[in-house]
């Protein structure tokens, strides 16, 4: 049988094993979302009326899948029994879905090589090449350490960036074998790779330059937008773990409103170190507070990993301006700020703010403060 023959032949038994997407045989004998993915999928519950929760089910499914890396038959069962559906209802959901993974993926990273027309054209293959060597000779076997996983999808839609593969949440474009192996080892290593094109190309313009709205391409930042985003996260490959902002359910956290009192006017709070929302002041112990910053002004906050322009914006309203008031924060004091940081809540533990800032403070600078300092961060 010649090399042609045995790529349609492997083909065809991969397009017959998708048909077939099946439950692992190996299967843990257990499933519990934790505490906090447990608040979450009850809180996408609550989204939905009386009798119509089995709307929950692709979100409840996605977050157990974040949580063990790839869907077991527990979790499904699990997901079922939350929902009131029948067990043969959602695994047909968990089957019909190929974002669902029905087999372990590798701890590190599960890549996903794109290999329809315009990606197969421009160079899939020897990126699958390099998944095959640098991985596991065959789509959805682990790594022989476990970390590393990887498949062939359909189109993921970034055509004018071809051979493109998405690793955990991002993209990374304009791949050639020797990059995609780059990446792989930075992964090994520990390290995140900044995701988007890889071949100097700043979005899906013309690989020798914009050739239109080209005032546009002077003094812009140094990635776009979702580039520079994920950057700003750093988590390409984290799974959701609970640390992250929790989900918002306002009509069951509000409070009824209290009947209007016919008492005398009371007299004006205490004014504020600064303009402020303060989402809970039941939660650990507010740290001190400054009016405005100290003469010279404020720290740039933004040297901190996870602080982008709009956190820093949040933190002054809630007169934190430098770094040593950061770095004496107290397990109490912590609590308090993840708890009022509308929108961000959970940032500061996520990040560890206090042992970044305790090594600026000292004059020092964390890796991430020296890229910020080269540019390398984006920022606005």
């Amino acid at each position: 049988m010649g090399p042609r023959a045995e790529r349609g032949t492997d083909n065809l038994r991969e397009a017959i094993r998708l048909m077939l997407r099946r439950l692992h045989p190996e299967q843990p004998e257990s499933f519990a979302f934790t505490p906090a993915n447990l608040a979450w999928a009850e809180g996408q519950i609550s989204k939905y009326p009386e009798g119509r929760q089995a709307s929950a089910v692709i979100p409840l499914l996605w977050r157990a899948q974040e949580q063990e890396g790839w869907l077991t038959q527990k979790a499904i069962e699990t997901v079922a029994e939350m929902l009131g559906m029948a067990y043969i209802r959602v695994l047909e959901v968990a089957t019909f879905y190929f974002m669902f993974q029905l087999q372990p993926v590798g701890s590190v990273a599960h890549v996903q090589i794109c290999g329809t027309t315009t990606c197969m054209i421009c160079g899939a293959g020897d990126l699958m090449a390099v998944c095959k060597d640098k991985i596991a000779p065959k789509a959805h076997m682990l790594s022989a350490d476990g970390k590393f996983s990887w498949e062939e999808v359909e189109c993921l839609g970034s055509c004018a960036n071809a051979p493109m593969a998405q690793i955990g949440k991002d993209y990374y474009e304009d791949l050639t074998a020797e990059r995609m192996a780059e990446i792989l080892d930075e992964l090994a290593a520990g390290k995140v790779p900044v995701p988007g094109p890889q071949n100097g190309r700043y979005a899906s313009e013309p690989k020798g330059g914009p050739v239109v709205l080209t005032a546009h391409a002077e003094g812009r930042a140094p990635y776009n937008a979702s580039v520079a985003l994920a950057t700003e996260i750093g988590d390409t490959v984290k799974r959701i773990d609970g640390t992250e902002v929790p989900l918002r359910t306002p009509w069951r956290d509000a409070a009824p409103k209290a009947a209007p009192a016919a008492a005398a006017p009371a007299a004006p709070a205490p004014a504020a170190p600064a303009a402020e929302t303060v989402a809970d002041e039941n939660v650990g112990t507010r740290p001190e507070a400054l009016e405005a910053p100290r003469e010279g002004g404020a720290d740039d906050l933004k040297m901190i990993k996870g602080v982008g322009p709009k956190l820093e914006d949040l933190c002054h309203s809630l007169g934190f301006y430098h770094f040593d008031q950061i770095a004496n924060w107290s397990d109490a004091e912590v609590a308090w700020v993840d708890a009022n940081l509308t929108g961000f809540k959970g940032r500061v533990t996520r990040d560890d703010w206090v042992a970044q800032a305790k090594v600026l403070a000292a004059g020092g600078e964390t890796e991430f403060a020296a890229r910020v300092k080269k540019g390398d961060v984006y920022d606005t």
